[in-house]
C-alpha cells in the first residue's frame, strides 16, 4: 500500500453569520488548526456557470484571501446539499436534525471530494 495517507473531511462548526463575522472566524479557526489552505465552496448553477450567487461571493473570498496569508481555494459545491439530505435521511435523521446540521454535511461533502480530487498527500 505504499506510505499514501487517507485524508478525511469533517466539519469543525457552522458559523452564524447573524452574529459573528465570517471572515474572521474562518481565519481565527485556520490558524489555530494550522491550516495549509482555506476551501470555499463555489456555487455554481446546474449547467456549471456562475451565476448571480457567486459574483456576490467575490467578496467575501477577497477578504478570506487579503487576511489569510495561506492560498484560499475555490471548490464546486454543486448537489453537496442535495447528497447531504440524502445521507442524512439514510442514517435516519428527524426532520429537525437534517435541517440543524444540514450545511455542516454539505461542507464536510465538499471539502471531502476537493481532497479526493487533490490525490494522496
Amino acid at each position: 500500500m505504499g506510505d499514501e495517507t487517507t485524508r478525511w473531511a469533517h466539519a469543525l462548526e457552522v458559523i452564524d453569520i447573524a452574529t459573528v463575522d465570517p471572515v474572521e472566524r474562518i481565519l481565527e479557526l485556520a490558524r489555530q488548526r494550522g491550516a495549509s489552505a482555506i476551501v470555499v465552496g463555489r456555487p455554481l448553477g446546474l449547467s456549471g456557470r456562475a451565476g448571480p450567487a457567486v459574483v456576490s461571493q467575490r467578496s467575501f473570498v477577497d477578504a478570506l484571501r487579503a487576511g489569510a496569508g495561506i492560498p484560499v481555494e475555490e471548490f464546486d459545491e454543486r448537489l453537496t446539499t442535495v447528497v447531504a439530505e440524502k445521507r442524512l435521511r439514510s442514517a435516519g435523521a428527524s426532520a429537525t436534525t437534517r435541517k440543524r446540521v444540514r450545511d455542516a454535511v454539505a461542507a464536510q461533502v465538499m471539502l471531502q471530494d476537493y481532497l479526493d480530487a487533490k490525490g494522496p498527500p
